[in-house]
């Protein structure tokens, strides 16, 4: 009697090359998986290819990785077993057939990109507090920086100890996030969806790089938890002067943050990162906060002869009068790509990137690492790793 897994068929779909040295490791330690790969070339966006990918192509694929292509219908994978995202998140295909009409588990690479996203995360956040713009400009006139304005900015740097970072989705990579704001000196406090009131409810069982993130949930110095308006206030007026934005985008998260939730954390002026999804944020009022302490600082900061007034950084803290966020990184919007002419573009003290926190030479071959961890599993009999709940939409 023959032993030994069944053959697989592993249908690989992506908007890059051929990784031909992942694929060969594949067969090396999978030799009954047989290999095809497709090449899907992408609009400006990545969730949308340039072309439709042939239904055919599908028909035998017991196994499939991909970032967002997927069959037309489920008559057209009869043989697919599990399907592989190469993304966090699957928001972008919640409405296809295939996620809603089947049963076939879906994982996700969660837990790969913390390391890059947290450190992206700490260049905008420091470039902003530090006044990077204004070195730079110094650099590109070829001057020393004399000019009392910008002596007073510096001066006045608030760095990171004693300050709090509030993360909002406390996953993978809010997880490493915090684990690089606790090493600077900041108090971590973590909000999720669900308490964490145990040990075991506190540890991260998804995908993690080694020596990264928070295991065992050890690092928050408070767990704030709840899906309801209430109890996300409680959280937002915990005194953070940096909110990180790491939860999926569900029907219950759109807008999540807007005007009265800006307030809240206007009594910090707090900095507001996202590295999650654009409409999580109503970007309306997160520019209408933004203008709001712009305006006010320059307005009350500026003498008689034009010249400014810089008002310390802890002075400005004491002041609850200041209105609005101090600022803002986002390398996430709505839509994607942003227009030429939205306004999101000009609001003050706002860094915008377009959806790249997480790419690296590392990034294809953590994903392909979550996937040859569940094959493991898969072949042992025992449960998966970052398998998305369609119930909760991640």
């Amino acid at each position: 009697m023959g032993g030994g897994p069944r053959p697989e068929h592993l249908l690989v779909v992506l908007p890059f090359s051929a990784p031909t040295t992942i694929f060969d490791r594949i067969r090396r330690r999978y030799p009954y998986v047989k290999i095809t790969f497709h090449h899907l070339q992408f609009t400006e966006t990545p969730w949308k290819g340039r072309e439709q990918v042939p239904s055919e192509i599908f028909h035998d694929a017991t196994l499939l990785i991909t970032l967002s292509a997927l069959p037309p219908t489920p008559q057209d994978c009869p043989k697919l077993e599990l399907i592989h995202f190469t993304s966090a998140g699957t928001n972008h295909v919640a409405n296809s057939p295939i996620y809603t009409d089947t049963t076939i588990p879906l994982t996700t690479s969660s837990g790969i990109h913390g390391p890059q996203i947290a450190e992206w995360v700490v260049l905008t956040a420091l470039a902003s507090s530090h006044h990077y713009a204004l070195l730079e400009s110094w650099q590109q006139k070829h001057s020393w920086g004399k000019d009392q304005r910008g002596l007073g900015l510096l001066r006045n740097i608030h760095d990171r100890v004693g300050q709090r970072l509030g993360v909002l989705g406390y996953g993978s990579i809010g997880r490493q996030v915090g684990r690089v704001a606790k090493a600077m000196g900041m108090d971590v406090i973590a909000y999720t969806a669900g308490p964490r009131n145990t040990p075991e409810s506190k540890k991260d069982h998804g995908f993690i790089v080694p020596g990264t993130g928070d295991p065992v949930g050890e690092n928050p110095s408070a767990w704030y938890s709840g899906t309801d308006t209430e109890d996300l206030h409680h959280f937002l007026a915990q005194d953070i002067d940096h909110l990180l934005i790491s939860v999926p985008l569900t029907k219950q998260t759109r807008h999540l943050l807007g005007k009265d939730e800006f307030e809240i954390l206007s009594k910090r002026n707090a900095f507001v990162t996202n590295i999650s999804r654009g409409p999580i944020i109503d970007q309306s009022a997160l520019i209408a906060a933004l203008r709001a302490f712009d305006n006010h600082v320059v307005s009350n900061n500026i003498h008689a002869d034009g010249s400014f007034a810089i008002a310390p950084e802890a002075d400005i803290k004491a002041d609850t009068s200041i209105p609005g966020l101090r600022g803002a990184a986002l390398d996430v919007t709505d839509p994607e790509p942003l227009p030429p002419d939205d306004p999101l573009w000009d609001a003050p003290n706002c860094i915008i990137t377009p959806h790249i926190s997480g790419l690296g030479s590392a990034y294809v071959d953590r994903c392909f690492q979550v996937f040859e961890v569940n094959l493991d599993r898969r072949e042992r009999g025992e449960k998966l790793i970052n398998v998305v709940n369609r119930s909760k939409g991640y």
